[in-house]
């Protein structure tokens, strides 16, 4: 009978044996979780004759966590991988890993989703030098120049957004995951842009934003599409750049000029929004009126003076100054300020004649002076021969035709008594 218990326990004992020769690093076995201590968990090896294991807390998962509980709980069955057998029987036999085989099985999901060109949705975890750190149960890495479709300044904007990313490279060995959010950036961008495309109406006015400003004109972002605005359709009046009268992040009303699908470019117009420089022309500068102006242009027969912003009118030589003067030069320079006197107002052919002289006090004639010529003799006129009418001579001029200079130059007669 004792010999018969000595063979049991013997041959038990050889069962426990083999199953600790059978067990050996980087198998995958089964265990019930035991205890939660300091910093392990007890696992009990299942079908190993009552081994244990332990998985210290940095081998539980590959996603942080505050309490076990988060991970697992008393009695739940888990899979670990055998990382290394331990001497010490109050920490167990083995030393297990559950992270491991956790990062093994996602490793082997994204190699799928990589053959496959799979779209992977992931939380980005924070931005560092050169990037983004994406949590896919594995660390992954975003270069800053895959994160977007244009540059960004300052990554930490995408810090606890969920994004779409592409895998762009892949190894396992190395332990390096490389994605992509660019791709899906561009196309979701392009997507947009064709339907808003669709959306804009030639001859709409639509609010947008100024988002950059360039030597010949303004792009307005008009929400998933920019449009040009040239340097000649931004203001009435002349500017030398977009500088002149815009700012970036500007409001600003737009006119749909015109609109290519094709090639995605999109004509606008602020000037078409706004009042035109001769609307009401009469109102604000009728005859008689006295406004301030600057010089904008000087000429043989006279010097064009802007009176509002792009309207401007021709004050003749002869209004210039009661003393005779042989150019405009001689009395006026371009950028000066200058009162003037509106004489006649054209609003169909947009003209305005302007006087200076007539705001101006007539010199008085020295006492005693009289003239030097000698009077002539009045002689009997004879009757002349009936000319036949001359033919009407009209030549532009800088706008005005020969017969608003001619005018000009009889201005005389209405301003002198």
């Amino acid at each position: 009978m004792t010999e018969t218990v000595e063979n049991q326990q013997l041959q038990t004992m050889e069962d426990a044996l083999d199953s600790v020769l059978d067990i050996k690093p980087g198998d995958v076995v089964k265990g019930d979780v035991l205890a939660f201590e300091d910093n392990q968990v007890r696992v009990s090896i299942k079908e190993s004759g009552g081994l244990e294991g332990v998985i210290p807390r940095r081998e539980l998962s590959a996603k942080p966590f505050n309490e076990f509980t988060e991970v697992v709980n008393i009695g739940d069955e888990v899979e670990v991988v055998v990382l290394k057998p331990i001497r010490d029987k109050e920490n167990g036999n083995f030393l297990l890993s559950r992270k491991r085989l956790e990062s093994k099985k996602v490793w082997a999901e994204l190699k799928e989703k990589f053959d496959n060109k799979e779209i992977i949705t992931a939380p980005v975890k924070e931005a560092v030098k050169g990037g983004l750190v994406v949590d896919l149960g594995l660390r992954a890495f975003v270069p800053a120049s895959m994160v977007d479709s244009f540059y960004v300044e300052d990554l930490k904007v995408y810090v606890g957004q969920t994004l779409d990313f592409v895998i762009v490279e892949l190894d396992e060995k190395e332990n390096r995951l490389i994605l992509s959010h660019k791709e899906i950036a561009e196309r979701e961008r392009a997507e947009k842009r064709a339907a808003a495309l669709a959306n804009l109406v030639e001859g709409s006015i639509v609010e947008g934003t100024v988002a950059r400003l360039t030597n010949f004109g303004a792009f307005v972002n008009l929400g998933d599409v920019d449009g040009l605005v040239h340097l000649s359709r931004i203001s009435h009046s002349h500017i030398r750049k977009p500088g002149d009268v815009l700012n970036v992040g500007d409001k600003v009303n737009v006119k749909v000029l015109s609109v290519n699908p094709e090639d995605g470019r999109v004509s606008l117009s602020i000037k078409d929004t706004l009042e035109g420089p001769w609307d009401n022309i009469q109102e604000k500068a009728g005859e008689g009126t006295v406004l301030k102006g600057t010089v904008k242009r000087l000429t043989d027969f006279g010097a064009f003076v802007e009176v509002l912003p792009g309207v401007e009118g021709l004050v003749h030589i002869s209004q210039i100054s009661h003393e005779h003067i042989a150019t405009p030069g001689e009395k006026l320079q371009e950028g000066q300020e200058v009162d003037v006197k509106v004489l006649s107002v054209n609003p169909e052919d947009q003209r305005l004649s302007l006087s200076i002289k007539a705001l101006l006090e007539r010199p008085a004639r020295p006492e005693g002076e009289v003239s030097d010529k000698p009077k002539r003799e009045s002689k009997p006129r004879k009757p002349r021969a009936k000319a036949e009418p001359a033919p009407t001579i009209v030549a532009e001029a800088e706008g005005f035709t020969l017969g608003d200079v001619l005018a000009g130059a009889f201005g005389d007669l209405n301003t002198e008594e």
